[in-house]
C-alpha cells in the first residue's frame, strides 16, 4: 500500500492549506470536525456555501478562511455584514465559486450537493487542484471527462464516500493486480425489512430516519431507495476503470464493511470501520501521508456478527434502473441523476409517494431514449445542458400524478 513505504509518523506536513466547497452541508461539517480537532495541521483557504449566508460567515470565522462565498448573489449583503471587520474577503455568485475553486491549496473539499458542483469541481481539477471528492455528479453526469481532466492533469481524485474511500485504500499500491469483482455495501436504508406494500405509504419523515448516518435529505431518501448504490456503481466504475459486470453491492445492516475487492487470487479483501464520515474525511485530507484517524475506534468483539445479503431489486427497483443507465452508457447517466433529483424533490414536497421516486426516474430515462439521444456529453456545459433537459423531462413525468396527500408530509 501507499503508506507502506512511508515513516511511522502521525505527523502532516502542517498547515495543510482547505478549501471546502459547500461548507455548510453535511460533508462540510463533517470536514470542519476533522479540522477542529487537528487545528495545528490544517489552514482553511476559502469556505462556499449555496445560500446560509449567516452559517456561511460563522463559519470562515470560526476556521479563519480567507475568502467565503455564497453562490446566491442575494446572499452577498447578509455575508458581507456577517463578516465586517473580520478581514475575511466575502463574493457572491456562481463564478466566485468557481473562483474559490481555482486558489491553490493542498485539498479542495468538493461537497456541493448535486449539479452545481460540476462547474467548480471540473475547473480545479483542470487547474491541477488535488480535490477530495465527494460531490457524486462529478462522476454520475461527466466521468469520463472528469477522470480524463484528472489524468491530463497529473492530479489524484480522492474519494471521500465510504465505499469508494475504502476500496481506495484497497487498492494503493496494487498497480497490476487483476480484479475481479469490487463491492460496495448498503445499510439498506430505513426500510430494508419493509415490505413493498408498507413502503408505498412511507412519509418523508421516516424515509430521513437513517439507522446508522446522518447525511443530507437528499441523499438519505437516495439511501432509502438505494439509489445511492446505484449511482455509487456509476462512481466505481470510473474511479476504478471497471466494467459494471466486475461491480456489486451487498446489504449490510451495520456498515462496519464499507467496500470488498476479490482478486484473481482468490484473496477478498475489505475496509472496515464504524459509521462515521470523519473517518475517510481524515484520510483524505491528510493523503499520501498517514494521519491520525477521526471518529471512533472499530470493536468487533462489541459488535458481535456482521451480516450480508443481496438486495432486493423488487422493492428497492432504483439500484436495478440504476444498472441499467450504467450499462446503456451515453447520456444515460445524466439523465438518471437529473431525474433522482427531481423526484426525490417530489416526494420531500409530498407530491408522489415514495415508490413513485424510481417510477419517475424510469419513465424520465424512457423518454430520453425515445428520443433517440446517443452520445455522452463532450463538455461539461453540454453536461450541464443534459441535466437540465433531464429535470424537464422529469417534470413532464411528474405532470397529471396527483398530489399524495400522507400524514406527516412535512419533515
Amino acid at each position: 500500500m501507499v503508506t507502506a513505504a512511508l515513516p511511522r509518523t502521525s505527523a502532516v506536513e502542517a498547515p495543510r492549506r482547505i478549501s471546502i466547497l459547500g461548507a455548510t452541508g453535511s460533508i462540510g461539517g463533517c470536514t470542519l470536525d476533522v479540522i477542529a480537532e487537528r487545528r495545528e495541521a490544517f489552514a482553511v483557504e476559502a469556505v462556499t456555501a449555496n445560500s446560509s449566508a449567516t452559517e456561511l460567515a460563522a463559519v470562515a470565522r470560526r476556521t479563519g478562511a480567507k475568502l467565503a462565498v455564497i453562490a446566491e448573489e442575494s446572499g452577498f449583503r447578509d455575508l458581507k455584514e456577517a463578516l465586517a471587520g473580520s478581514g475575511i474577503a466575502a463574493a457572491a455568485g456562481r463564478a466566485a465559486v468557481v473562483e474559490a475553486a481555482l486558489r491553490p491549496v493542498d485539498v479542495l473539499v468538493a461537497a456541493i450537493v448535486g449539479a452545481a458542483g460540476l462547474a467548480p469541481t471540473f475547473a480545479a481539477v483542470n487547474a491541477g487542484q488535488r480535490v477530495a471528492l465527494a460531490n457524486k455528479e462529478c462522476l454520475v453526469s461527466a466521468g469520463h471527462l472528469f477522470m480524463g481532466a484528472a489524468r491530463r492533469a497529473g492530479v489524484a481524485i480522492l474519494p471521500v464516500d465510504s465505499e469508494h474511500n475504502a476500496i481506495f485504500q484497497v487498492l494503493a499500491g496494487r498497480p497490476d493486480v487483476i480484479i475481479e469483482r469490487i463491492v460496495v455495501t448498503a445499510s439498506g436504508g430505513p426500510f430494508r425489512t419493509w415490505s413493498r406494500e408498507r413502503m408505498a405509504t412511507a412519509t418523508p419523515a421516516e424515509a430521513l430516519r437513517h439507522p446508522n448516518w446522518s447525511m443530507g435529505q437528499k441523499i438519505t431518501i437516495d439511501s432509502a431507495t438505494l439509489m445511492n448504490k446505484g449511482l455509487e456503481l456509476i462512481e466505481a466504475h470510473h474511479l476504478f476503470a471497471q466494467p459494471s459486470e466486475n461491480l456489486d453491492v451487498l446489504v449490510h445492516p451495520q456498515s462496519i464493511v464499507h467496500g470488498l475487492v476479490s482478486f484473481g487470487d482468490g484473496y477478498v479483501i475489505a475496509a472496515l470501520s464504524p459509521p462515521d464520515m470523519r473517518t475517510p474525511i481524515a484520510h483524505c485530507l491528510a493523503w499520501p501521508q498517514p494521519s491520525p484517524g477521526a471518529g471512533n475506534r472499530l470493536d468487533l468483539a462489541a459488535i458481535g456478527s456482521l451480516d450480508f445479503a443481496p438486495p432486493d431489486l423488487n422493492r428497492f427497483p432504483a439500484l436495478r434502473v440504476a444498472r441499467v443507465a450504467l450499462e446503456e452508457g451515453g447520456f444515460s447517466t445524466n439523465i438518471l441523476s437529473a431525474a433522482n433529483e427531481v423526484a426525490v424533490a417530489a416526494f420531500l414536497a409530498g407530491r408522489i409517494g415514495f415508490l413513485e421516486i424510481a417510477r419517475i426516474v424510469e419513465e424520465t430515462l424512457e423518454a430520453a431514449t425515445a428520443a433517440r439521444w446517443a452520445k455522452a456529453p463532450a463538455s461539461i456545459d453540454e453536461a450541464i445542458s443534459l441535466d437540465a433537459e433531464g429535470r424537464r423531462l422529469a417534470a413532464n413525468a411528474l405532470n397529471g400524478r396527483p398530489p399524495v396527500m400522507t400524514k406527516g408530509t412535512k419533515s
